[in-house]
């Protein structure tokens, strides 16, 4: 009887959906309520979670019960997505964040209590973790603050590690557990970034689930720094000087020589304060808060190539920098910086944006600049940069060391 009773109700409730759906729908918007199992949702094209720009259909799990009461709250959560995304402020973070305890005692509480005791949920809809994680990664309150860069992070350094671990799990059968991060990290070369962004992502996502990883961990990940056939290929001042008369869009020309000059990130020329560049400025440029790694001032070096590169034009309220869509509400850093690598390669030139960056931090070490300076100012920390530039930094301080050596041996004789 009482499950006889109960189907009134849903009845009536599948037809209240149909009804608010259809006044949803006379109003001209996409977004409908929707009944999953027991429980009240929303379903309609929504902004996509790795900031592309695109809105494909997606669903909000609100985790209310299918009963009067739920409904009623779920229309109040959809007016308020509806305000979120007419006003540009929609964070999906905010909407995972919200989502109310599951009922102590009932599935959905069971799988949350499984996944911080277990790692590995057998027959789970999410059985390594990877939802899970990338819900929490976005809902980090410290993350939140620079929304473009979270996205950005998310996408390239630790979207791509995490895709390949699904992968080689499915490949092989195998549960979340030391021998397939073993196998995904040992999978990139030894001395090269994508094992550090790799062997990071990793580690984040064992924390996350309670797997325990061993000691050396970080010591195996390490290979954030130049591969030896970088390291060959350098470029020196003289080349960099000759390969931007390749340019021919002046446009492009000027990108190349602010990155030539400042070490920028590909994506950074576009979110910078370049004020200083007009006459009688100081010719400090500051990176915007927007960008990767937040706000950090640069000195030129050379500075010389101010001029030699006409950046002083840049100072202007519109700078003729090449015209790249910037709108991190409809756009992503990684795109930005995919634009100007993508330039590059049209332009057959023989090297690539980061390789300019790398020669400027070269050109800060043979200078003389304290590295702590230096790293400040590529905004990345000491240990990034010390990994990155051990070569020419232990080659400084070695000569360093033997010029103070053969002046104490002159002085004495």
């Amino acid at each position: 009887m009482a499950s006889g009773a109960a189907e009134p109700d849903l009845a009536s409730l599948q037809a209240q959906l149909a009804q608010e759906n259809s006044a949803l729908a006379r109003a001209g918007l996409s977004l409908r309520l929707e009944l999953r199992g027991q429980r009240l949702g929303l379903r309609g094209p929504l902004p996509c979670r790795h900031g592309t720009g695109r809105h494909p259909v997606q669903r909000i799990s609100l985790g209310l019960a299918a009963d009067a009461a739920g409904l009623e709250q779920a229309k109040e959560r959809l007016k308020e997505v509806l305000r979120q995304l007419q006003q540009g402020r929609f964070d999906w973070s905010a909407w995972a964040r919200a989502l109310p305890e599951p009922t102590p005692g009932s599935p959905a509480a069971e799988r949350v209590a499984g996944r911080v005791t277990s790692p590995v949920m057998k027959g789970s809809d999410d059985p390594l973790g990877l939802e899970s994680f990338e819900a929490a990664f976005f809902a980090d309150p410290r993350r939140r603050r620079n929304p473009a860069g979270c996205r950005t992070t998310w996408t390239s350094a630790y979207r791509p590690y995490l895709r390949r671990l699904g992968a080689v799990a499915a490949e092989r059968n195998w549960p979340l557990g030391l021998p397939l991060l073993e196998t995904v990290l040992e999978s990139y070369a030894p001395t090269s970034r994508s094992r550090q962004q790799c062997g990071t992502a990793l580690a984040a996502l064992a924390r996350h689930m309670g797997q325990p990883l061993p000691e050396d961990w970080a010591e195996r990940a390490a290979g954030y720094g130049l591969h030896a056939a970088r390291f060959r290929r350098l470029p020196g001042d003289p080349q960099i000087l000759a390969l931007a008369e390749q340019i021919p869009n002046p446009s492009w020309r000027l990108a190349y020589g602010l990155m030539a000059t400042y070490g920028l990130r590909n994506h950074e020329i576009f979110f910078c304060d370049l004020s200083a560049l007009a006459p009688g400025g100081d010719r400090v440029i500051r990176v915007l808060p927007t960008s990767k790694t937040g706000e950090h001032q640069v000195w030129p070096f050379q500075p010389e190539w101010v001029e030699h590169f006409g950046l002083e034009q840049l100072a202007s309220t519109e700078p003729p920098l090449p015209p790249v869509a910037t709108d991190l509400r409809r756009t992503t850093l990684q795109q930005v910086g995919r634009r100007v690598a993508e330039q590059f390669r049209r332009y057959d030139l023989p090297i690539t944006p980061y390789d300019l960056r790398h020669a400027w931090a070269v050109r800060t070490i043979h200078i003389g600049l304290p590295d702590t300076v230096a790293a400040r100012m590529m905004g990345h920390s000491v240990a990034i940069h010390t990994r990155t530039y051990h070569h020419w930094i232990t080659r400084r301080d070695q000569q360093q060391a033997v010029d103070a050596a053969l002046a104490r041996r002159q002085s004495v004789a």
